[in-house]
């Protein structure tokens, strides 16, 4: 425990167990509150010390990491709603469909869309005739991605990694919208230098140029108490779920969440993409949750 808020205070993921350990950071107050309460009872002072210190730390952790609004350059020009859904190698696909119909996203990021499940069923008539704008790419079950639109896209490129992370530029209401699909390695041990490579190279995306009219939607397999995860918000990103007072709410495993659990998959928007609500939906079939994201654009 200590090693982990360390790591957290001095702004690095650190080695195996530590960022594994770092997606769960609020739950080490259990931890450290038993272990007050017990060095209490048994009048231990360097104990108490150390109980009040791991508390307070992770209490402070615990803040919306740079929650601020920063200005929207211009008028509003469009109402969005934005949904990223993670399938588990395409198990979610018809719960997907499902929630395409209900909540009508005009934008949807989709992760491990797998071809013989998710990318047919996107191809079909009824999603063609919602979402005329798309890419899907990826041959894997894991491996695959998709992007849907109902306004006209441009393939943009992919961020290079292990599994497909695509993106377009996409016009809405004479805006050029820059959307990315967010699908890092998750930092399991042996592959945190790949984790931690590949949020760079999403970082990279924004990375010394203008952020404002830019979405990247996805499962980063990351949290706030990630290092790598603050600095690709540290171009100029913002987390919706944070601006909008839902930072901390689980993601994954679905199995456990929202009582416990780690928010994982993000929204984040640049300055022209004002987040207004955030919705987190359960789908059957895999082990995220979706997250939609009501937002005004401006330009």
């Amino acid at each position: 425990m200590s090693a982990v808020l360390a790591c957290r205070a001095c702004g690095t993921d650190g080695i195996t167990p530590v960022p594994q350990l770092l997606a769960f950071l609020p739950w080490l107050l259990v931890p450290g509150a038993m272990a007050l309460l017990l060095a209490a009872g048994a009048r231990w002072a360097v104990g108490c010390a150390w109980g009040l210190l791991a508390v307070a730390a992770v209490g402070f952790f615990l803040r919306p990491y740079d929650a601020t609004r920063p200005p929207a350059p211009g008028p509003a020009r469009a109402q969005l709603r934005i949904l990223t859904a993670n399938l588990e190698f395409g198990g979610a696909t018809p719960d997907l469909l499902r929630a395409l119909r209900r909540e009508k996203p005009d934008l949807v990021s989709v992760q491990e869309c797998a071809p013989e499940v998710c990318a047919v069923a996107l191809d079909g008539a009824e999603v063609r005739a919602a979402y005329p704008y798309r890419r899907i790419v990826g041959g894997g079950r894991a491996e695959g991605s998709a992007i849907l639109s109902r306004f006209p896209l441009e393939p943009d490129g992919e961020v290079r990694g292990t599994l497909a992370m695509p993106r377009a530029v996409v016009r809405v209401a004479g805006v050029a919208l820059r959307f990315q699909v967010a699908h890092p390695m998750p930092p399991e041990p042996g592959q945190v230098g790949l984790w931690r490579t590949e949020l760079g190279r999403l970082r990279a995306v924004t990375a010394g140029r203008d952020a404002a009219e830019t979405v990247i939607a996805g499962d980063f397999n990351a949290t706030q108490d990630h290092a790598a995860f603050r600095a690709v918000l540290d171009t100029g990103l913002r987390d919706s779920a944070a601006l909008v007072g839902r930072a901390r709410t689980p993601t994954w495993p679905a199995l456990t969440a929202p009582p416990l659990g780690a928010q994982i998959d993000h929204v984040l928007v640049g300055a022209a993409v004002e987040p207004r609500a955030a919705r987190f939906l359960d789908l059957a079939g895999t082990d995220h949750r979706a997250l939609v994201v009501d937002a005004v654009l401006h330009g």
